[in-house]
Order: C-alpha cells, then sequence, then structure tokens
C-alpha cells in the first residue's frame, strides 16, 4: 500500500538526521494543496527513478533534451499524488523499458531545484522525490523517447563525468552503500 508522501518525508528527515531539503519539502507539501500541479507558480514535486541494474555498477540516465544533461529518469508528477508510481511511469516512458523492481518503498534521495523560465513556462522549483528501481538490461531494449538525446546504461564509476551536481554524486554514493 502507498505510503502518503507526507509519512515518506517524515521518515526521511527522521534517517537522514534532519536534511534541510527534506524538511523544506514537508513544509511545502503541508502548505500548498496544489504541489504536485504544474499549475502551482512556485513549484511542484516531481518522481524520479534512480535505475540500477542487479549488480549495481550501472545506472539507466536520460540526457534530457530542454535540460541539454545526463539525468536520473522521472518527470512531473501532474496531479498523482502516489510520487513512486510517477517513478515508475515515467522511467517507463522515458526508457522503453517495462521491468522494473522498486528495491525500497521508502525516498531514495531528493532534491530541490530551480528551473529556470522555459516559453511560456515561469522560473519555479521541482521537489524531486527519488526512489531507486532495479532493471535487468538484457530484459528489455531501450527505446529513447522523444524528451531525450539517449538513453543509456553508465557504469556507476562514470556517472559523475556525464554530471557532476551534487545531487547525483549523492546518489552514486548511495548506490555504493545500498
Amino acid at each position: 500500500m502507498m505510503k502518503n508522501l507526507g509519512q515518506l518525508l517524515k521518515n526521511y528527515i527522521q534517517n537522514s538526521q534532519n536534511d534541510k531539503n527534506a524538511i523544506r519539502m514537508l513544509n511545502f507539501y503541508e502548505n500548498n494543496e496544489n504541489c504536485f500541479s504544474q499549475d502551482n507558480p512556485h513549484g511542484h514535486f516531481t518522481g524520479s527513478a534512480w535505475v540500477v541494474n542487479p549488480e549495481k555498477d550501472h545506472v539507466l540516465m536520460t540526457h534530457h533534451k530542454k535540460l541539454n544533461m545526463w539525468l536520473q529518469l522521472g518527470g512531473h508528477a501532474d496531479g498523482d499524488k502516489d510520487l513512486i508510481s510517477v517513478a515508475l511511469k515515467e522511467a517507463k516512458e522515458e526508457s522503453g523499458f517495462n521491468n522494473f523492481t522498486l528495491l525500497s518503498n521508502e525516498i531514495f534521495d531528493l532534491d530541490i531545484h530551480e528551473i529556470e523560465p522555459m516559453g511560456s513556462e515561469p522560473k519555479h522549483l521541482h521537489y524531486d522525490v527519488r526512489f531507486i528501481l532495479e532493471a535487468n538490461p538484457s530484459e528489455d531494449k531501450i527505446i529513447v523517447s522523444d524528451e531525450s538525446h539517449d538513453v543509456k546504461w553508465i557504469p556507476l564509476e562514470d556517472v559523475i563525468k556525464h554530471n557532476s551536481e551534487k545531487s547525483i554524486k549523492r546518489m552514486v554514493a548511495k548506490t555504493i552503500e545500498f
């Protein structure tokens, strides 16, 4: 059964010694009725999938077209309050894979980042909640969606060469410890 996001965030805060981003996310969640909607001018929740292979030595990443950077799979909640479902749906859409195993019902990582204005979309925040999934590279064929330049399995030791942002480094470290 799906846990509500508030409880997931409280668990994350407790397990991560009061992570400041998690506290900010919980506050945003508790004080914004439309926090899952892109209509919120301040920001909204997104659900992401950090997809590892069974050996946990490769990560499935997308070279995002709009942002022109290598990222974990994921996207907008579009009103869906079940961010695990959002992460799974986005992972399927962005990779062409159909077979994922959720390795934990708890939040794997989270990040708050600013999105610059694009077209009619104003600058806003993404409150990104990330879950760890597993997929077998030999069970499905990668299909690159229109949102990506490329999608590929990247060796864990090379992920930082593709994206050296602090949150990516943190997820690499957590994968090693997982």
